[in-house]
């Protein structure tokens, strides 16, 4: 839904939902948007965070799926404007773990996977508003730590098919007149985690060598590629990620704009946070229903020098937990965005109400998305009725978003 004076468009991101088949996919809609919508929505254009796997991608494109796609969504009053391009394969219940990272971007694969998304948003976007696909943080870290000469290798490819795919974008606009960004999201243990290495990866690898491909392959000044890359090429802010990481939302949001980097999505999501010293027993029966075997769970202490040190899953953290000398625990694991304390247990949702009010000031971004995707995997006693949770959420955001309320508006 449209929401605010600024253009925010607010959605949740439908990979919550199980399934990677486009028939799956789309009887998932059919079953939760249309009551969402006449719950949340029920005079306006109702927005979707469309998750697509490589093989739904590919059937979506066939036949007249898509034209059937968008008849309904007409006739639903609904519009798709961002897509999640992140997890490429199967995304519930197996175990995920490091394999979400797989193809990365020095993968052909990931490019051609990419490319089809972006064909499907421009098919879908409605005209006046700009399309956002997330996508992950180049690779996975601990797959290149400590080989130089491979992580070099990792980026001067992934360069090259970020170049490809921002000249396919670029042309996608030209022909249809959508224009369409990609929105790469750091998270823990990514090849691009924080601030520091988004900015790094942009100054030293984006710009100098995608920039020089990209000028090559469309006969355009170095200046000119730089300037379409910036466009293009964006960061997807999700706030549990950035909140694990220990970073202040406003100080990043400053860092990104200093240097031209462009936020083109942020997902609503909180991670779940503990205070140190406190009783260790009682903690670790809090955690261990957290520590489950689906997805990774990356926990980052800081102590109190400021240091941090990480641990790349949950699971192989508890082990220390009882002699850390930490003074907090933060754990990658997304957790409902509408709960600050739970038991002894607390969850980093000050992060995203900071980042709500940075937006009332300074709409940097106009893509919001709701993104507990966990709700299969958490703690029994923290499962509700699905339908009634991500409205609680939606609600919470509104509520929570102080003058970002909604508004009457129409989505041509």
């Amino acid at each position: 839904m449209k929401i605010g004076t600024d253009n925010i468009h607010l959605t949740y991101c439908t990979n919550i939902h199980p399934g990677e088949s486009w028939s799956d996919v789309f009887a998932n809609l059919q079953q939760y948007i249309p009551v969402l919508k006449l719950r949340l929505s029920p005079e306006n254009p109702f927005g979707i965070g469309l998750r697509l796997a490589n093989i739904a991608a590919k059937e979506l494109l066939e036949k007249d799926n898509l034209a059937q796609f968008q008849s309904w969504l007409t006739a639903q009053n609904l519009y798709v404007f961002t897509l999640n391009g992140f997890p490429y394969g199967e995304f519930h219940h197996q175990v995920v773990k490091d394999a979400v990272y797989s193809p990365d971007w020095s993968k052909l694969e990931r490019l051609n996977y990419t490319i089809n998304l972006a064909k499907i948003l421009a098919a879908l976007l409605p005209q006046g508003i700009d399309g956002g696909i997330s996508t992950l943080p180049i690779s996975y870290k601990p797959w290149w730590k400590g080989e130089v000469s491979a992580e070099n290798h990792i980026f001067d490819s992934s360069c090259l098919h970020l170049a490809s795919l921002t000249a396919e974008l670029i042309n996608l606009r030209q022909q249809t007149g959508k224009f369409i960004h990609l929105d790469i999201e750091p998270e823990p243990d990514g090849l691009l985690e924080n601030t520091a290495e988004v900015i790094d990866f942009f100054t030293n690898w984006l710009l100098p060598v995608s920039g020089a491909i990209l000028a090559e392959s469309l006969s355009i000044s170095p200046k000119l590629a730089e300037a379409q890359l910036l466009e293009h090429i964006r960061i997807c802010y999700d706030t549990c990620h950035f909140a694990v990481e220990y970073e202040d939302p406003a100080t990043v949001f400053a860092l990104f704009q200093e240097c031209g980097i462009k936020i083109g999505k942020i997902q609503l999501s909180a991670a779940i946070k503990v205070a140190l010293p406190a009783n260790r027993e009682v903690l670790l029966s809090r955690l261990r229903p957290f520590a489950e075997s689906t997805y990774l769970h990356q926990v980052i202490e800081r102590y109190p020098d400021g240091s941090l040190h990480h641990y790349p899953d949950l699971v192989t953290a508890l082990p220390y937990l009882e002699q850390s000398k930490a003074q907090e625990w933060r754990t990658h694991f997304h957790v409902p965005i509408f709960i600050h304390d739970y038991q002894v247990l607390q969850s980093t949702q000050d992060d995203i109400v900071a980042v709500l009010q940075l937006l009332q000031a300074n709409p940097v971004c106009q893509h919001l998305e709701i993104e507990t995707y966990t709700w299969d995997v958490l703690p029994q006693e923290m499962k509700i009725d699905l339908l009634a949770s991500i409205q609680r959420e939606y609600e919470w955001v509104l509520q929570t978003g102080l003058a970002i309320q909604p508004q009457l508006a129409s989505i041509s």
